[in-house]
């Protein structure tokens, strides 16, 4: 029997999806399952909403609650980890809105700029005291992180923390399915063969293939051009345009990918911004709408007539590998170490893994086309030096990140970005502790 600890379990949506998966697969066998979380009421929807799907579906799960970290820690086998340090309020509206009075705009802000950076800032410390526990009560666990900015995270963790850990996104298992649905070649879907390397938000589909080897790009490109497609198309025009000037289509969504580059948003050209149906203030619209959306969807959630299917979130399928040594390939966030041969050795990158009793073990890609790698490079600087930052807490550091962010860079002076900096971390107040 193995145990599975789930920190962040107030995300309920998310717990439903991950867990829900592992109640639901009987090759798992009986298992324990602790759920930790400093918000009490979140707590016990998420307790009650998997007792539900456990008994519905016949499961072998036991499962507790916690407001204790290391007691539920104590002899996990896996953790997983969704916290959102901060919140909504104060943290997300104040990543956004202090960027806004030196008129930077931003869309998602969780994975690269400004919001990324300080979202990395407040996160990291709180790994930090989940590092501590880990050692002290489950040294062996293999932590698995779907909480971004994804790459600044999970490179910590492994550069300074010592956890056997992944990072994990789902861009990836979405990417071919919602290109080849835009362009009405879903009879495709599972009649393909595609290869996808890079970095987490920014991995590149570097091949695609029907089943006899033939290549689907032109196609795709010649339809993505066509103008046939242009109203299936509004909501991922960012990442057409990519392709066409620099040949590959990348995992994340347009919205996101708007803000990993200097091109797109650029409040000096508002046209852009509508030309390419970039949603700006997208992440405090979809906070604001599930808050509201909340009490009802937890009526419907937490009820016993709970309902689950299998989701295409890794975990399950990440665990039953280890567990029941049934080998299985992820895509999983880790560090480089030459793995992709023109990025830095020490960056967090996004590949494929194999998955078995030994664990993740990253698969060689080589080289990416130059002008994909430079792209990653370009998000890389950011990452790493919000690394050192983090590790050395120093102010000096974090303006050196900004100063390095494409999106940032493009629209602000350097002296701009600094006092941009240094009014995050006012507003931020003890959010962000220790930086001189």
């Amino acid at each position: 029997m193995f145990k599975i600890t789930f920190l962040g379990a107030g995300s309920t949506v998310f717990v439903k999806n991950v867990l829900g998966d592992c109640i639901l697969s009987p090759q798992l066998g009986e298992f324990d399952i602790a759920l930790y979380d400093i918000d009490v009421q979140r707590l016990d929807d998420s307790y009650q909403m998997l007792q539900n799907i456990n008994k519905n579906y016949k499961g072998k799960a036991t499962i507790k609650a916690y407001t204790d970290r290391k007691e539920a820690l104590r002899g996990a086998d896996f953790v997983i980890n969704a916290i959102q340090v901060g919140g909504y309020e104060p943290c997300t509206v104040t990543d956004f809105e202090i960027p806004k009075k030196y008129g930077l705009r931003q869309t998602i802000a969780d994975t690269l700029g400004i919001g990324g950076i300080f979202r990395a800032l407040r996160t990291i410390p709180v790994l930090e005291e989940f590092a501590e526990d880990i050692h002290k009560e489950c040294p062996k666990a293999l932590f698995l992180n779907y909480t971004n900015p994804m790459a600044m995270l999970t490179g910590y963790m492994l550069k300074n923390l010592n956890l056997k850990a992944v990072g994990l996104c789902h861009s990836v298992q979405v990417c071919v399915k919602g290109l080849l649905g835009t362009l009405d070649m879903e009879s495709y879907l599972g009649k393909c063969k595609w290869e996808i390397a890079g970095i987490n938000h920014q991995a590149w589909l570097l091949k695609i293939e029907d089943l006899q080897g033939n290549d689907l790009y032109p196609e795709i490109k010649k339809r993505s051009l066509s103008g046939e497609y242009k109203e299936k198309m509004a909501w991922d025009l960012v990442r057409h345009d990519i392709m066409h000037r620099f040949g590959y289509y990348n995992t994340e969504s347009s919205e996101h990918t708007a803000e990993y580059n200097p091109y797109y948003i650029k409040i000096r050209y508002p046209e852009l911004i509508e030309r390419y149906h970039i949603p700006l203030d997208e992440y405090p619209r979809r906070c604001v709408n599930q808050i509201e959306g909340w009490n009802q969807l937890r009526k419907k959630v937490v009820s016993n007539k709970v309902e689950h299917v299998y989701s295409n979130e890794f975990g399950m399928p990440i665990i039953n590998a280890v567990v029941n040594d049934e080998p299985y390939r992820i895509h999983g966030n880790v560090l480089n170490k030459n793995l992709i041969t023109n990025l830095p050795a020490d960056a967090c990158v996004e590949v494929p893994c194999l998955v078995d009793r030994n664990g993740i073990s990253p698969c060689f890609v080589g080289d990416l086309p130059e002008q994909c790698a430079a792209l990653n490079r370009t998000n890389i600087n950011v990452q790493n030096m919000t690394i050192e930052a983090a590790k050395a807490r120093k102010k000096e550091f974090v303006y050196m990140a900004a100063y390095l962010d494409p999106h940032t860079s493009a629209e602000l002076s350097l002296d701009d970005i600094k006092n941009l900096c240094d009014d995050l971390f006012d507003a931020h107040g003890d959010w962000i502790p220790n930086y001189r």
